[in-house]
């Protein structure tokens, strides 16, 4: 197994995770099969209990691992399936090695930091990454790992003597290591400088690994005498020294590597040169190329809680990104607080109230995403009926389904006090219940999660349609409620419709709403298994629908042209 180490310097957050997508992609275009692993140094067990605002999105993988949005990154650039042990964390490290204490497995020696941790450590390493994730029989060529957090914080020092460790003990020829860097430049005197690199290297030396590659980040090109400067004062040949400046799109990042011969510099430096190809990006390229030429958008309308990060709602955006593109269109996406809608801001502010309403009547489309807790809930309501009143299409996703459940019993059963018991828990008609299999103390991995089927239950809906006239469709989930089916006879008599259900047919997955240009709720998250060139079939309905062209669509997809 060969080796691709994605290290960074200087600040978080510089793209080590965009980085390590794309050198897989230009490997990948290079004819070899790849495979990634994300570390994350923190002590959480997985990403599964972290707020959105602290870290972004909780990406779900089929086998219901909760992980980093850097998973979903791969899984998209690269188009695979991850399982959740390709993200290590520092928690799960240390509860194997204590497992294993607790079982006697060390014989009564003592248990360090070094040899067990980093053991273990390498351990993992070498095990995840001979798991085909391409749907091919046996291991990938290439394994790239992407070390989170930055070069020289503590909690990453383990990692960083296991990656030692494990370099020495692959072999020169096996082990690749890319340090992704900021470049900064200081605004009065405009001077590129590399003095922040020179001393992220230094420390990186420090600890026993020598950069073979270094990408650096800037706002604009690299000067030649920044290189060479980098190249005399790094230990880094110049031909190694890639610069990743500011793009129009992530897309053209991959272009870039391969434009300053960076899968050339891998694979010599891996010994692969005889078995790889010239790399082959003529798709990528088109696609790049075609989002920089689109003039036309739509605008989109996202009620949710976390809209101050988009992070929060990365895969969502990146989903309502990939069906705008096959629309030939650009996503204007109008982020609006689902709190700024209800009847309090207009008293508390009065001027969010207004903008917030204003925007939501402005777009010609509506998404409610995912979300936990009551905050902004009567906000995505009348959202919710707002869309359904006056025939704007509308996309709810997980809580974004159970909002439309309890807007339809409140506005058209005339169930005032209907509502879900996470938002109260004495409601006269609770329509969305706790999963009875579910630990109410537990917080971690206690949701229904993972890839599960759906059956529709009539070829006569939209969302089969759009998934190809399927009889099921199978969809990543991430969830602690479900719609009551104790009501689901109610609701069905008054005119919302359930056309997915699990396959006990007790929980509900899909809803429509007929004679409604595209009223769709879905107890998954859609949004996970999107990729560039392969829209998700619902992203894509809404878009079609927001713009008039659904109706023709499916006609001419269910005449088979």
């Amino acid at each position: 197994m060969k080796y691709v180490l994605i290290t960074g310097g200087v600040v978080s957050g510089l793209g080590k995770g965009v980085t390590a997508s794309s050198i897989g992609v230009v490997l990948k275009a290079c004819g070899l099969r790849v495979t990634s692993i994300k570390i994350d140094p923190y002590l959480n067990t997985d990403a599964g209990t972290m707020s959105p605002f602290e870290h972004g999105e909780v990406f779900v993988l089929d086998d219901g691992g909760e992980v980093d949005l850097d998973l979903g990154n791969y899984e998209r650039f690269l188009d695979f399936t991850l399982t959740k042990d390709n993200n290590i964390t520092t928690g799960k490290i240390y509860q194997s090695v204590l497992d294993k204490e607790r079982r006697g497995d060390y014989l009564g020696k003592t248990v360090q930091v070094v040899p067990h941790i980093t053991d273990a450590i390498k351990e993992w390493i070498e095990s995840v990454a001979v798991i085909s994730v391409d749907g091919k029989e046996g291991p990938a060529d290439v394994c790239v790992i992407e070390l989170g957090g930055t070069v020289g914080d503590i909690e990453s020092m383990p990692f960083i003597e296991a990656l030692r460790q494990l370099s020495f003990s692959v072999g020169h020829d096996n082990f690749c290591l890319i340090h992704v860097s900021l470049i900064p430049v200081l605004g009065v005197v405009g001077e590129q400088k590399t003095k922040p690199t020179q001393h992220s290297v230094r420390e990186l030396r420090a600890l026993g690994l020598t950069p073979h590659l270094l990408a650096c980040r800037s706002a604009q090109p690299l000067l030649e005498s920044t290189k060479h400067k980098l190249s005399q004062f790094c230990h880094v040949p110049l031909g190694n020294i890639l610069n990743i400046h500011d793009v129009p799109n992530i897309w053209h990042v991959p272009l870039l590597l391969r434009n300053q011969n960076a899968h050339e510099s891998v694979l010599k430096q891996l010994d692969l040169l005889s078995i790889a190809t010239a790399p082959d990006l003529k798709d990528w390229t088109k696609m790049a190329e075609n989002y920089d030429n689109l003039t036309d958008s739509v605008r989109i309308a996202m009620v949710g809680k976390y809209v101050g990060l988009t992070d929060s709602y990365l895969s969502v955006v990146k989903a309502l990104l990939h069906a705008c593109i096959s629309c030939s269109l650009r996503p204007s996406v109008d982020w609006i607080a689902a709190s700024d809608l209800e009847d309090e801001s207009a008293e508390s502010t009065p001027e969010a109230h207004a903008a917030a309403w204003e925007t939501l009547r402005s777009a010609a489309c509506v998404l409610v995403p995912g979300g936990f807790g009551d905050r902004g809930v009567r906000g995505m309501m009348l959202a919710a009926k707002y869309a359904r009143e006056n025939n704007v299409p509308y996309l709810g996703i997980c809580l974004g389904m159970q909002i439309a459940v309890i807007e339809f019993a409140r506005s058209v059963l005339g169930w005032e006090r209907a509502n879900g018991i996470e938002f109260d828990e004495q409601t006269p008609n609770p329509v969305v219940i706790f999963m009875p299999e579910v630990s109410r103390t537990h917080m971690g991995s206690t949701m229904r999660l993972g890839s599960r089927r759906t059956l529709f239950q009539t070829p006569d809906c939209i969302t089969s349609k759009l998934y190809g006239n399927s009889d099921y469709l199978d969809e990543r989930h991430r969830h602690r409620y479900e719609v009551n089916p104790e009501y689901i006879g109610t609701l069905e008599e008054a005119g919302l419709k359930f056309v997915g259900k699990d396959e006990s047919g007790k929980r509900m997955e899909v809803l429509e709403l007929p004679n409604h240009p595209f009223y769709v709720g879905v107890q998954f998250h859609p949004e996970f298994k999107s990729r560039p060139g392969k829209p998700s079939a619902l992203f894509l309905g809404l878009i079609l629908a927001a713009t008039g062209k659904l109706e023709a669509y499916i006609h001419r997809h269910q005449n088979g042209s």
